[in-house]
């Protein structure tokens, strides 16, 4: 396991911290192999029985890197990895059988408001919000937000956002269904821990297997519409609108 996801306990319980704070936690090699490492450890970790997961710094995650727009646009079989590790990776987060609860501690956009989205308990702080801007970077939103938003929100509450990438603030993401409660940033953590303890203080094998129940929703949608998510999503990358991204971007950063 590398150092990209920081793996910590606290009794009953494992705290996971998406660790690239430098770029908001976007999600490079080490951060799409990392964070599924880590998820599947958790299978042989008998004394666990709940799961926080957070990002490091001012964000959750900002989602994908922006360094691999030029490298997916010219390298197929570059591009039909990441994809494949994308699925396996949001397969690995609705099929862990511990609880996740996720402290979103800043930003969550794109893949990582899909991450967001596929946990069991979602904590926001006052200072966070969702958005899914794929459609903005050129991009089908392919890669499971059209899998989770429109089961937490319903069809035509979900369209908006994800056809327009516009944020979801915190309060409104509770209001919606994308989120469980709002906190003040400063509490954040100590409240998902509180959450994370309560529930492992229960019998394990009646929420583990209540987890995988209501999870089945999830991976009837995923079987449905992710493959057919992430095809369409491959073939953005060939779109003129997709390949003109970096150049626009290293424009506004001018």
């Amino acid at each position: 396991m590398n150092d990209a996801v920081i793996v910590e306990k606290d009794g009953p319980v494992r705290i996971l911290t998406l660790n690239r704070p430098e770029s908001m936690n976007a999600f490079d090699d080490d951060l799409h192999h990392g964070l599924p490492a880590a998820l599947r450890a958790l299978s042989d970790d008998r004394d666990a029985r709940a799961v926080v997961l957070t990002g490091s710094g001012r964000a959750f995650s900002a989602g994908g890197n922006i360094d691999d727009f030029e490298v997916f646009s010219s390298d197929l079989e570059a591009r039909r990895r990441s994809l494949r590790i994308g699925r396996q990776l949001f397969e690995d987060l609705i099929n862990v059988h511990l609880p996740v609860v996720a402290a979103v501690n800043g930003p969550a956009v794109g893949l990582g408001a899909t991450i967001v989205t596929a946990c069991d308990y979602v904590l926001m702080s006052d200072k966070a919000f969702l958005a899914d801007p794929h459609v903005q970077v050129a991009l089908v939103a392919g890669d499971g937000g059209a899998v989770t938003w429109p089961l937490h929100v319903g069809l035509l509450r979900a369209k908006p956002y994800l056809l327009t990438g516009d944020r979801v603030p915190a309060e409104v993401a509770v209001q919606i269904g994308l989120a469980t409660r709002v906190v003040p940033h400063d509490e954040l953590l100590t409240e998902a821990l509180a959450v994370a303890h309560r529930i492992a203080a229960l019998p394990a094998q009646a929420v583990q297997d209540t987890k995988m129940v209501l999870n089945q929703h999830l991976r009837q949608s995923a079987v449905s519409v992710l493959g057919y998510g992430l095809a369409a999503e491959s073939q953005s990358h060939d779109t003129a609108d997709y390949r003109a991204v970096p150049e626009q971007f290293r424009a506004r950063s001018k």
